[in-house]
């Protein structure tokens, strides 16, 4: 279960670093399709709105319960979550001012950056408490932890997940992350990297 949670986080990173470099790519005047950066910016944004949201509302109360001592650090946990939710916003206004044609570039660049910096740090902070507590988990509650874990994966931007989970190489947990995905989505695996390809190509890398 760790690993499938690895792997949301996973992509979350390899994410970040993908719209932080097309953002430096276009602020230093290489070819990134617009359209595309829009897209893609849009799709990062609502992935890591939804995967913190899952884990505060799904996740920690469940967290809490089993173990009251560690209330405390999911509580800051979610500070960190509305602090990141602030600078997404920030993206998000970045890139409605580049839908609207402004040259938004540098602004859609700080903000990029600024999110890399605040989410790799709260990841890595994040973790290792989630693993030291994952392995005191009753059995009886792992169903519960996984379906909140199964919830807030993504539902869209198929292309970029599957993507984002095998560039540059498998994310642990993989096929069981695989395995979650409406069996539709499996069988257009090839399709969607093949897409994906194309989006990393549009972003200038």
């Amino acid at each position: 279960m760790y690993n499938e949670l690895i792997a949301v986080h996973t992509i979350m990173r390899r994410g970040s670093g993908l719209i932080t470099n097309a953002y430096d790519a276009r602020a230093a005047g290489k070819p990134v399709d617009a359209k595309t950066l829009i897209s893609t910016s849009r799709w990062f944004v609502g992935f890591v709105h939804h995967h913190h949201q899952s884990e505060d509302e799904l996740f920690w109360p469940v967290l809490r319960r089993l173990f009251p001592q560690a209330v405390a650090s999911l509580d800051a946990l979610t500070a960190e979550h509305e602090v990141l939710d602030e600078e997404l916003d920030k993206l998000a206004a970045a890139v409605d001012a580049l839908r609207a044609g402004a040259r938004a570039a540098d602004a859609g660049l700080r903000s990029a950056e600024r999110i890399e910096e605040v989410l790799l740090k709260h990841l890595d902070a994040e973790e290792p408490v989630l693993q030291e507590l994952f392995q005191q988990v009753p059995d009886d509650d792992i169903i519960r932890l996984r379906k909140a874990i199964v919830d807030g994966a993504p539902k869209t931007g198929p292309h970029l997940v599957f993507g984002l989970m095998v560039d540059p190489e498998r994310v642990p947990g993989y096929a069981d992350m695989s395995a979650n995905f409406p069996g539709v989505v499996r069988l257009l695996r090839r399709p969607l990297l093949r897409r994906y390809d194309k989006v990393k190509l549009a972003l200038g890398q």
